[in-house]
């Protein structure tokens, strides 16, 4: 650790008291971990613990990483412009003001939503006020601990990795300790800085409106919780305009609060943040329940099962969203629709895009990557042809007009969805057992390993390189006749990407990869069979073996 480098903190004039007090009531390893590199900068922006030091989120390094994506957007456009939006994590709007703050200072013109607002409203802006670029404040599903800044192109979608790169190297020229932070409320006076009207508010509404299939008047009863996050407004907004929602939203979890006091892991992928959403499904006999994680780019559901809720995994909810709406397609006469996974996403969507004659691509995991599908479907002339695309994390897409996932969008459709079946005398449980029934049951288990500071990435990046060398005499019980595809070292029509896959001659099939935004090592495990208990079986085989060497 740069023990001057921390003196320089400790003695900076102006600092936040906050920032101080933390790093005066620091050990030695603590503080190590705060300044032991620069907090990473890649595709997904910036994300980390709020606190003091160069590896942590602060006013400092989120001016710093303004400073250098300014000097990009100045290099790319002639009339440069951001859109900026933030969600309700601590000090969430500080950090948009001071982004916001620091580009007008730079002369270029900022467009701020002026309260918390969705990720997919924010990518929604970029397009449709032609900026050259966005700027979220959000961790997304992350603890309270944590909190981020993305960063989106003109496109609207999440920088590429070329931009990634170009931007990281001007943040690395920057000063990360200024003696003077700009001011917003000058820079507001200046008018420099518009706040995003209604207009683009209501632009968002409208699109979203007409993104549902085929609305239906049979009415539902819903349970809802933005998990404390930016999806309240919007999304009840949405139910109410589609005239037969009945929406009971969980009161712990309504406001925004970046706390997150019922749920310290506000993640919709987890149960445990979906208790309260369970327990108010069951006191009001609701049909189902649903949450939005903070920034409202992830839905997660369950349905009322009697004494119980039935929670449905990411990749389950995309393939009842994916069969929904290309059967309409299909009827309606486009034979040609395409949809866009990521490569850790169900192998289900195969054969279901195979009964409706679309066109299945797959992509990186990252929704960006999807975005940019609808991109070259655009260049094309063929926007019109992308249908869906969705992700195992709870994220899904049908427009074109938003390039990140939107939960939103999808709270919409299914609640039209369910409210279709309802209409039949099903549920959505009940459509999903019909699929299963047609195409096999598709089963897949996520495992995470944590692998905290230096020491964590040093541990993770020397798995990655054992499994990549040698990954027979490393682990012979589990890679011993698996087909590896490394998508770093070998050409797979994709971007490079330090990702390693495993196929099994029984079609059973392991992804391992790192995180981008957290200090953890992923490994996505794929298995199918007749039934759930032939392939729970399967994963179980799989889960072991991948813990004997993660866990090592």
């Amino acid at each position: 650790m740069d023990q001057e480098l921390v003196r320089q903190w400790m003695n900076c004039p102006g600092m936040p008291e906050e920032l101080k007090t933390a790093l005066r009531g620091m050990n030695e390893e603590e503080k190590s971990d705060c300044f032991y590199r620069n907090l990473a900068f890649g595709t997904g922006g910036l994300r980390g613990v709020l606190g003091p030091g160069t590896n942590r989120m602060n006013v400092y390094t989120v001016h710093q990483a303004t400073r250098g994506l300014g000097r990009y957007i100045l290099f790319s456009s002639r009339n440069p412009s951001c859109a900026v939006s933030y969600d309700s994590r601590i000090h969430s709007e500080d950090f948009a003001r001071l982004a916001a703050a620091t580009l007008a200072e730079m002369g270029i013109r900022v467009f701020l939503y002026p309260t918390l607002t969705p990720t997919p409203m924010l990518s929604y802006a970029v397009r449709h006020l032609e900026c050259t670029a966005g700027i979220m404040i959000t961790a997304s599903h992350n603890p309270a601990r944590f909190n981020g800044y993305k960063v989106y192109g003109p496109d609207g979608c999440q920088i590429t990795l070329e931009a990634a790169e170009q931007i990281q190297k001007l943040i690395a020229a920057e000063e990360t300790l200024v003696s003077r932070l700009p001011d917003f409320e000058q820079a507001l006076s200046e008018d420099m800085i518009q706040y995003i009207g209604e207009e683009t508010v209501e632009s968002y509404y409208r699109m979203i409106d007409g993104l549902r299939i085929q609305p239906v008047k049979e009415k539902i009863r819903v349970v809802y919780s933005p998990l404390n996050g930016t999806g309240n407004v919007p999304v009840r907004e949405m139910l109410r305009r589609c005239g037969n929602v009945e929406v009971i939203v969980v009161p712990e979890q309504e406001m925004p609060d970046g706390h997150f006091p019922t749920a310290p892991y506000p993640n919709p992928e987890i149960r445990e943040a979906m208790e309260l959403c369970i327990r108010k499904t069951l006191e009001t006999e609701a049909d189902f329940c649903f949450a939005t994680d903070p920034d409202c780019d992830r839905l997660g559901a369950g349905v009322r099962t009697g004494s119980g809720v039935e929670l449905i995994s990411g990749n389950d909810m995309g393939i009842l969203l994916l069969d929904y709406i290309l059967s309409h397609r299909k009827s309606a006469g486009d034979l040609k629709p395409v949809v866009v996974k990521t490569i850790v996403t169900t192998e289900m969507a195969v054969p279901v895009c195979r009964k409706y004659g679309a066109e299945l691509r797959d992509v990186l995991t990252g929704f960006k990557f999807i975005g940019e599908q609808i991109g070259l479907l655009e260049r094309e002339g063929h926007a019109e042809r992308f249908a869906f695309g969705f992700e195992e994390s709870y994220g899904y897409l049908s427009g074109t007009r938003v390039r990140d996932k939107d939960a939103v969008n999808a709270a919409v459709l299914v609640c039209e969805m369910a409210a279709s079946l309802k209409a039949e005398g099903k549920t959505l449980l009940d459509r999903l057992e019909e699929l299963r029934g047609e195409f096999g049951y598709y089963a897949q288990r996520l495992l995470t390993f944590a692998y905290e500071g230096e020491a964590g990435a040093e541990t993770m990046a020397g798995i990655m390189k054992a499994l990549r060398e040698d990954p027979d005499s490393q682990a012979r019980e589990l890679w011993h006749g698996a087909v590896l595809t490394d998508y770093l070292n070998m050409e797979t029509g994709l971007p490079r990407s330090d990702v390693l896959s495993f196929l099994f001659r029984d079609g059973r099939k392991v992804i391992v990869r790192p995180s981008g935004t957290e200090p953890k090592l992923k490994a996505y495990l794929f298995a199918s069979g007749a039934d759930r208990a032939a392939s729970e079986e399967q994963l179980n085989e799989l889960e072991q073996m991948v813990r004997e060497r993660c866990e090592a």
